[in-house]
């Protein structure tokens, strides 16, 4: 009885996670992307860089996101 238990708290917890780390990653970009507009809107002349530095970072955050959210199907599946 207890290992059924235990496999329906992992995949709560699995499910949970991923959930989570999916919407921390909308989050986390959509800061990013208010943060690079800022900037664009108090110096234009740097608008190549700060474009190239938030695509850098969305493409690190989206990384990160996916590693979770594949940790969190694991927890379902294994």
């Amino acid at each position: 009885m207890d290992f059924f238990l235990l496999d329906a708290v992992a995949n709560a917890g699995g499910a949970v996670g991923a959930g989570l780390a999916a919407m921390g990653a909308g989050i986390g970009v959509g800061q990013i992307g208010k943060g690079a507009v800022e900037a664009i809107a108090r110096q234009p002349e740097a608008l190549n860089d700060i474009r190239s530095n938030m695509i850098l970072t969305a493409a690190l955050v989206e990384g990160v996101a996916l590693f979770a959210v594949i940790v969190g199907f694991l927890a379902m599946v294994l």
